[in-house]
C-alpha cells in the first residue's frame, strides 16, 4: 500500500510539469511527514550523508573533462581520422559518425556532449555531400548515446552510488557484493564496441541500399597524419581505463586526472581553446554538475525512504510467491525501464529504479555487473526515442528537424538498439567476459 501511495504521488507531481529532482524531494518528505513517525533531523542528516560518497567527485571532473573536450576542436580531429578510415565505403561519412561518436564517447562519458560535439560538424558535412538530412540524424542521434555505456560513463557513476553499501543476498543467502565503478567501467567495454559495431552495420546496410555517396579512398600517409592529429585525444581513453585496470588511479582520481589533462590539451596543446575561454567553460560544467548532484541529493533520500518501507523486499518476496524466474524479471526490468525512459531523464530513472530492482535483481541470481549494463543499454535506448528523448531533442535543435520527423528518422537504428538489448539481456557474457578476463571479478 505504501508503494502505490509513494508512486503515485511521485507521478502526481512529475505529471504537474515539475522537475524531477524536487518531484522526488516533496514525494519524500510529505511522506515522512504525514504517514511515519521519522524525525525530521533524520532526513537533514540523509541530506548530507547521501552525498558523502568519494565516487560522486567522480561526476564533476568527468563533466569538465568532457567540457574541455568539446570546446577543444577534439571532436573535429576523431572524424578526420574516422573519415580517412571508413569514408570510402558506403555511407562514409555516416560511418565516421558512428566511428567518431564511439571515440568521442570513450573520452567524455557523455551522450548529449557526443551528438553536439560530433553531430554540429558531421551533420551539415553529410548535408552537402548529399546525404539525406533523416538519414544523417537516425545516425548521430542513436550513435551519441554510446556515451552511456562507454567508459567514463557518468551514468554507471550514478548506477554504483544509487547501489553502494546496499547489503544484498544472492538466491543461496549469502551477502553479494556490489558492483565498484571501475568493473563497470571495464564491463561497458565490450558491449559498447559491439553496439557500434551494429550500427555501423545498420549504416552501411542502409547506404548500400540506397547508394549513398562514398568519399576517395585515403592514403596511408593521410592516414597516419590524421591519427597524429588526433592522439592526444584518444590517449585520454589509455588514461582513463589504463589508469583504472592498473590500480594506479581509482575512478575518482582518474576522473580529476582526465579533467587536468583535457585542459592541458585543449589549451596548450591543440591550443583550440584560448585562457579568457576557460571560466567560460567551468561556469558551464559547474552548472551541469549541480544540477546532477542536486538529482543526486533527492534520489538518495528516496532511496532512505523506500529502504525504510521495506519495498525492495516486499517485491522480491512477493516476485518469489508468484515464481518470477530470471528471464521473467529481465523481460519485465526492460519494460519498465522503457516505459520510465518515456517521461523521465536517464539519470532520475537510475537513481529512482536501480534501488528498488537491485536487490531483486541479486536475490533472483542476476549478477550486479551484468544488472548495471542492463541498465546503461536501456537508458540508451530511452535517450533515442520520444516524447522525452534527449538526444532527440539535442539534434532537433542542430538539423532543425522536429521531433516527430527525427523520431521516423532513428527507427532504423533503434530496432537496432532493441535487438542488441535483448542480446545484453540474456546472454551475461558479453558484460562480464572482459571483467573476468582481466581478473576484476569471479
Amino acid at each position: 500500500m505504501s508503494a502505490l501511495i509513494i508512486f503515485g504521488l511521485l507521478l502526481a507531481l512529475m505529471l504537474t510539469g515539475m522537475p524531477i529532482s524536487i518531484s522526488l524531494g516533496l514525494t519524500v518528505l510529505t511522506f515522512l511527514f504525514t504517514m511515519t513517525d521519522v524525525p525530521i533531523t533524520s532526513v537533514a542528516l540523509k541530506l548530507f550523508t547521501g552525498i558523502e560518497k568519494f565516487e560522486i567527485m567522480a561526476i564533476p571532473f568527468f563533466i569538465l573533462a568532457g567540457n574541455f573536450l568539446m570546446h577543444g576542436g577534439v571532436a573535429r580531429r576523431m572524424i578526420r581520422f574516422a573519415t580517412t578510415l571508413v569514408g570510402h565505403w558506403y555511407g562514409g561519412l555516416g560511418l565516421a559518425g558512428v566511428v567518431s561518436c564511439a571515440l568521442f564517447a570513450a573520452i567524455t562519458g557523455s551522450s548529449v556532449a557526443t551528438v553536439v560535439a560530433v553531430g554540429s560538424i558531421i551533420l551539415p558535412a553529410m548535408l552537402k555531400q548529399g546525404y539525406p538530412a533523416r538519414f544523417g540524424a537516425g545516425v548521430i542521434t542513436t550513435s551519441g548515446a554510446l556515451g552511456i555505456l562507454f567508459p567514463p560513463s557518468i551514468n554507471l557513476v550514478m548506477f554504483s552510488i544509487a547501489t553502494a553499501g546496499m547489503s544484498v543476498t544472492g538466491p543461496d543467502g549469502n551477502a553479494v557484493s556490489t558492483a565498484s565503478v571501475g568493473q563497470l567501467f571495464i564491463a561497458g567495454v565490450l558491449p559498447g564496441l559491439c553496439l557500434s559495431f551494429l550500427l555501423g552495420m545498420t549504416t552501411w546496410f542502409r547506404a548500400r541500399k540506397f547508394d549513398y555517396p562514398r568519399l576517395p579512398k585515403a592514403s596511408w600517409g593521410e592516414r597516419w597524419s590524421a591519427f597524429r592529429d588526433c592522439v592526444w585525444g584518444l590517449l585520454l581513453i589509455v588514461l582513463v581505463i589504463g589508469g583504472i585496470y592498473s590500480g594506479v588511479f581509482t575512478p575518482t582520481e582518474a576522473a580529476a586526472m582526465a579533467a587536468v589533462y583535457a585542459f592541458v590539451i585543449a589549451v596548450f596543446v591543440y591550443k583550440d581553446m584560448k585562457l579568457p575561454d576557460v571560466p567560460k567553460v567551468l561556469i558551464n560544467a559547474a552548472s551541469m554538475s549541480a544540477m546532477l548532484l542536486y538529482i543526486i541529493t533527492n534520489a538518495v533520500l528516496f532511496s532512505f525512504l523506500m529502504a525504510s518501507e521495506q519495498i525492495p523486499q516486499t517485491m522480491a518476496a512477493w516476485m518469489a510467491s508468484q515464481g518470477f524466474g530470471i528471464v521473467a524479471f529481465l523481460l519485465l526490468t526492460n519494460i519498465l525501464l522503457l516505459a520510465a525512459g518515456n517521461f523521465m531523464d536517464p539519470s532520475a530513472i537510475v537513481l529512482i529504479m536501480a534501488p528498488i530492482l537491485y536487490p531483486v535483481a541479486v536475490k533472483l541470481g542476476v549478477n550486479p555487473v551484468h544488472f548495471g549494463i542492463l541498465i546503461a543499454v536501456n537508458m540508451e535506448v530511452g535517450m533515442c526515442h520520444p516524447p522525452v528523448g534527449l538526444n532527440l531533442y539535442v539534434a532537433s535543435g542542430i538539423t532543425k528537424m522536429g521531433i516527430t520527423e527525427l523520431t521516423v528518422a532513428v527507427w532504423p537504428w533503434l530496432l537496432t538498439m532493441l535487438g542488441f538489448l535483448l542480446a545484453v539481456t540474456f546472454i551475461p557474457e558479453i558484460s562480464l567476459w572482459l571483467p573476468r578476463m582481466l581478473g576484476m571479478m569471479n
